[in-house]
């Protein structure tokens, strides 16, 4: 049975997980969101102006007040303003106590293991605190770099979704899909 209670603050190594707020709509902005190459891969388009990441981070700030909703800020711990990523549970299937994960980084914070670390945070988060059995997550299949992450953290790859979701542009695509199971995740503190 899942225990629902929201998004909670998750310190790192290097980083302070914590809720969005309305504030960090100019960070979001600039750090991905208007960022062609970060969004290339995902379900929706850059965003043109500030206004529209500001629709965007308000329905976020709203959606806290359920207690079913999980959606992180990635920051530097030194720097908790500086908002460089997010990180979420864009769906959650009750029955089968299963959910998805989907993540954004700011591209200078690429290649650093910041999402691996962010991600494994998460995954812990979600079985220990939450309860979930079961843990998604999906990727362009041009997007290799999600796969990585995901298969450093343990998850295994399901197969292709052969034409599952559209593109930013509202193509078809190809998604890989990835799971781990609760049992299956190990959790360990560097």
């Amino acid at each position: 049975m899942l225990n629902h209670i929201g998004t909670e603050e998750i310190k790192t190594k290097r980083l302070l997980l914590r809720r969005v707020k309305v504030e960090d709509t100019d960070k979001i902005f600039e750090n991905w969101c208007s960022d062609p190459e970060v969004v290339k891969y995902l379900t929706w388009k850059e965003h043109k102006t500030k206004e529209q990441t500001r629709g965007v981070v308000s329905r976020w700030c709203e959606l806290y007040q359920k207690p079913y909703y999980y959606c992180w800020a990635i920051t530097p711990k030194d720097d908790p303003e500086e908002v460089i990523g997010d990180i979420d549970v864009v769906r959650i299937f009750p029955n089968s106590e299963c959910c998805d994960i989907g993540y954004a980084l700011a591209k200078r914070y690429w290649n650093k293991g910041i999402m691996t670390e962010c991600l494994h945070e998460v995954l812990n988060y979600l079985f220990s605190k939450v309860g979930f059995h079961r843990i998604e997550a999906y990727f362009d299949v041009r997007n290799r770099a999600s796969g990585r992450v995901m298969e450093k953290n343990g998850m295994k790859y399901e197969g292709i979704l052969r034409e599952y979701s559209r593109n930013g542009d509202g193509y078809w695509v190809d998604v890989a899909m990835y799971s781990i199971l609760k049992r299956e995740f190990k959790y360990h503190k560097d």
